[in-house]
């Protein structure tokens, strides 16, 4: 079977690291396909300003620890979790590392799966 997609095969931490953010947007885009999105983000020094998103996402956190909080939900994470929060989950990091960085997964139809 042949999976015809625009995405790169690849996307590497040092790739990720270079990448620009572009303006208005907290994270670098890596990976595009269908409604599959990869990004590269690190929480800013002094906050993580997150507003709800409107497709659901993971997060595989690759450096860094501290909290995650996800609506009411707050857990401690650390390198090779998997983090996840819905869309239109109010969600953010809290108490972390300055080694922090994730990639995120976004994907979905908007307002979240079923």
């Amino acid at each position: 079977m042949t999976v015809k997609t625009k995405a790169p095969l690849l996307a590497t931490l040092d790739a990720a690291r270079k990448a620009p953010l572009p303006e208005g947007r907290l994270s670098a885009l890596l990976m595009e396909h269908g409604t599959m999105q990869l990004r590269h983000y690190r929480p800013p020094a002094g906050g993580d300003p997150q507003k709800p998103h409107d497709q659901d996402e993971l997060y595989v956190v690759m450096n860094g620890s501290g909290y995650f909080r996800c609506d009411e939900a707050r857990v401690k994470f650390g390198p090779g979790d998997v983090l996840y929060a819905g869309a239109g989950a109010v969600h953010r990091f809290e108490d972390y590392t300055k080694d922090t960085e994730l990639w995120v997964v976004f994907y979905g139809p908007k307002d979240g799966e079923a």
